[in-house]
C-alpha cells in the first residue's frame, strides 16, 4: 500500500510517502514539505497548500492518506493555523476518492517509538531507523510526516471501508 503521510501545518505542511503493509517495515518514497509565505492573507495560503499538496497526490497517487489530528495547543493562532491546514489536506484527498484517517500525536509516537510521550529526537530517530534512511529527515514536520505515514501503513486503518463508501455514495448520486 501507498500512503502519504501528512503533518499538516500553515507555514510548513510535512509530507511523507512510504510503501508498505501491515507488520512489515516500509520503504520511504518521498519525503518534503509545502511552504507558504507568511506575508501572504491566510485564504491566499490555504490555496498554496493546496496546490502543493494536489502536485503530491498527482505524482505519487496514494491508495490512502493518513493525517495528524489537530490537539490544543497554548497558542490559539497557532491551533487555528493547522486546523485550516488539516482540512485542507484532508478535503483535498477526499476530492479524490482517497481514504483519510486521522492519526492523534500520542499515537502516531506509540506505533513508531513504543511510547506515546516520545520527545521529537526520538521520533525522527525511530523514522530513521525504520525506514533505513542515513540521516533524520529535515525538518522536523517531514520526520512527523514519515512517522504519520509509517502509522497508517502498520494500522492499514479503514482504506477498504472508505473506498465501499465512496463507491456507495457514487452510485446514489
Amino acid at each position: 500500500m501507498r500512503v502519504i503521510g501528512i503533518d499538516p501545518g500553515l507555514t510548513r505542511c510535512g509530507i511523507g510517502v512510504v510503501e508498505g503493509k501491515v507488520g512489515r517495515p516500509p520503504t520511504m518514497i518521498a519525503v518534503g514539505v509545502v511552504r507558504t509565505p507568511v506575508i501572504e492573507d491566510v485564504a491566499a495560503r490555504l490555496v498554496s497548500l493546496e496546490r502543493g499538496i494536489n502536485e503530491w497526490l498527482d505524482e505519487y497517487q496514494p491508495e490512502a492518506v493518513g493525517i495528524e489530528r489537530v490537539f490544543a495547543q497554548h497558542n490559539l493562532n497557532s491551533v487555528m493555523d493547522t486546523a485550516q491546514a488539516s482540512g485542507v489536506a484532508a478535503l483535498t484527498a477526499a476530492r479524490r476518492g482517497v481514504p483519510v484517517t486521522f492519526h492523534t500525536p500520542s499515537e502516531v509516537k506509540a506505533a513508531v517509538t513504543g511510547s506515546g510521550s516520545a520527545d521529537k529526537a526520538q521520533v525522527a530517530a525511530m523514522v530513521t531507523r525504520i525506514l533505513k534512511l542515513g540521516a533524520a529527515p529535515r525538518p522536523a514536520d517531514a520526520a512527523d510526516a514519515l512517522a504519520i505515514a509509517i502509522t497508517q501503513v502498520w494500522r492499514g486503518a479503514g482504506t477498504n471501508r472508505y473506498a465501499a463508501a465512496v463507491a456507495a455514495a457514487k452510485g446514489k448520486r
